[in-house]
């Protein structure tokens, strides 16, 4: 079902495919423009990944029952939610992908501007590597408070790995948190990828 929407409608392509294990724990790192990036991270990345997500979507149906079927698990936003952590770690220790947002929510113009420590903390928990991941053009797909999406080309740089922080002190947690602010603005400043 993703593949038509990401690679037809959407136009969608993937670089960097090669960096990404087939195969274990892992924390897949992204900038949040639009609520298509989860579906079309889990269909470029070539295997499941699972993503927190805002706790009143669990609440809507249909749309609880496909999400959880997806790997989805609850987070309250706006506070230090002890138990989506802890069901990130058991996720990431039974040798899922698992996905953060790395401000934690959608913004507007598709960057990382306010990074937050979480997918550092995880890595940091498990051992797991991290992968950044750049969604350039969601934004402009599907904004804030549209319900139809622009048919814009939606595409996706997969950097390399990023080791696990040092420690869980802040210090350390901070510094990979910026590296990976880094590497996905970066990415996202490359744009999208030409037909040569």
């Amino acid at each position: 079902m993703v593949f038509p929407i990401f690679r037809i409608l959407f136009r969608g392509r993937t670089l960097g495919n090669e960096n990404v294990p087939k195969h274990g724990p892992l924390v897949v790192v992204a900038n949040h423009g639009s609520h298509l990036d989860p579906p079309f991270l889990g269909h470029a990345l070539g295997r499941p990944v699972a993503f927190m997500a805002k706790a009143e979507l669990f609440y809507i149906p249909f749309l609880s029952f496909v999400i959880r079927a997806c790997g989805a698990y609850p987070v309250s936003r706006g506070a230090s939610d002890r138990e989506a952590i802890r069901t990130a770690t058991a996720k990431l220790r039974a040798g899922w992908a698992t996905g953060v947002f790395l401000d934690g929510t959608r913004q507007e113009d598709g960057r990382v501007n306010k990074p937050m420590a979480g997918a550092a903390l995880l890595s940091a928990r498990t051992g797991a590597a991290i992968i950044p991941v750049a969604v350039i053009n969601s934004h402009r797909a599907l904004r804030k408070g549209l319900f139809l999406p622009r048919l814009v080309a939606i595409h996706l740089r997969i950097g390399k790995p990023i080791m696990p922080p040092q420690s869980r002190k802040r210090i350390d947690l901070d510094k990979t948190t910026f590296k990976l602010q880094e590497a996905i603005n970066s990415m996202l400043d490359e744009g999208l990828m030409s037909d040569k």
